[in-house]
């Protein structure tokens, strides 16, 4: 460990630490000793915060810790945005860039309850997927044997920073570039796994090495939402859990090490109608159990937001065929539809159910996969199930 990394991060450490546990995201002292040994700023040296520049157009500002009034914005609980991705990212001024983000150094209580909900213990092997900043990976090497920690990135750019920052702090855990939803090649079974980006189903090499009674913890994308389940695995191969208490997404895993593949969609069906609803923007905006249950019941379904020509914004939910419904964030409780009607009559339907059933957290839904690949989710207390 770098004495002179871990003394200058020492003032800003402790207050993360107990910000963290009052939070309720650290819940045990391995992991609070883990967080409050590891120097965040050290593997994220600087990062893009978003802001609206004096143009008016969004953008994503550089930021660097070694600068001393920034350096304990590295230790708030927030996502630090590390990459752009190239092919979308243009040089606004010095300092500033507009872009999609494709990495980021999550937000310690999101990354400490993952962790938490892992439930490693000393002599595990651990594989993560998405070695990102490498700062997870630091997180790992403090609590278990560095030798016991694996961590794959489709980036080897971020692999070799990575690996150059962990050893900067005296740790040393396997890394390796690749298709981390291919699982770390040549390596032998892990006792958990950890992902630190979205996928739409649990990869098959990710279940193939784990041991039976292992855990995996990831984040599964299901369209209009997600979230991070706990999956214990058997000995048929068979993944079965829950989502978590702990909420957080993460951005989708993708084969390219630089940029995401573009997607295709079709044209927007022409305006049909407007008509009163029980649903707004802000119920759906405000309830992240409910959006959940929205992914689940309308499987092929996106939520966006959209600008009219007067520049009013409206959330809007909208199929691959072109058939769309929306609802603005603020105003009249309306809805405004092209093409067929039932889109938002599910949305209806299902913020009835909800209510009725006493408007479930995410933890009260489960979440399965098959050894052949099939997948679902069910409300537990009910039983109803998806098909996903």
């Amino acid at each position: 460990m770098s004495t002179t990394a871990l003394d200058t991060a020492r003032p800003y450490l402790a207050g993360l630490v107990e910000e963290l546990r009052k939070k309720g995201a650290i819940r045990s002292e391995p992991w609070a000793d883990a967080l409050a040994t590891v120097p965040r700023h050290v593997f994220v040296p600087r990062w893009y915060e978003q802001e609206t520049n004096d143009n008016g157009i969004t953008v994503w500002r550089m930021q660097h810790a070694i600068h001393e009034d920034r350096l304990p914005q590295a230790y708030r609980d927030i996502t630090l945005v590390t990459a752009l991705d190239p092919d979308t990212a243009e040089q606004v001024d010095p300092h500033a860039w507009t872009g999609i983000p494709t990495s980021s150094s999550t937000l310690p209580s999101l990354m400490a309850g993952m962790l938490e909900d892992l439930n490693v213990e000393d002599g595990h092997r651990v594989l993560e997927i998405g070695t990102g900043t490498g700062y997870n990976a630091a997180l790992l090497c403090a609590r278990l044997d560095e030798t016991l920690v694996h961590s794959i990135d489709v980036d080897p750019a971020l692999v070799q920073i990575a690996q150059k920052r962990l050893t900067e702090i005296g740790y040393a855990p396997h890394l390796t570039a690749g298709d981390g939803q291919n699982g770390y090649p040549g390596a032998a079974s892990f006792d958990r796994i950890i992902a630190t980006c979205s996928v739409p189903s649990i990869p098959p090499a990710w279940i193939e090495q784990t041991r039976p009674e292992g855990i995996i913890v990831a984040d599964i994308a299901l369209g209009i939402e997600g979230g991070l389940v706990r999956l214990s695995i058997d000995a048929e191969q068979r993944a079965y859990g829950h989502f978590t208490h702990t909420t957080g997404r993460f951005m989708a895993a993708r084969s390219n090490a630089t940029t995401y593949p573009t997607r295709q969609r079709a044209p927007y069906a022409p305006e049909t109608g407007t008509r009163p609803t029980t649903v707004t923007a802000a119920d759906i905006r405000g309830n992240y159990p409910f959006r959940l249950l929205l992914a689940l019941e309308l499987r092929d379904v996106e939520l966006v937001y959209h600008s009219d020509d007067n520049g009013t914004m409206s959330l809007q939910l909208q199929r691959p065929d072109g058939s769309w419904a929306r609802t603005p964030l603020a105003g009249d409780a309306t809805m405004t539809y092209g093409g067929a009607l039932d889109l938002w009559q599910k949305v209806e339907n299902a913020w009835a159910w909800w209510n009725e059933n006493g408007r479930p957290s995410q933890d009260r839904f489960g979440y399965a996969r098959e050894p052949e690949g099939s997948a679902r989710a069910w409300h537990i207390p009910t039983g109803r199930r998806w098909d996903l």
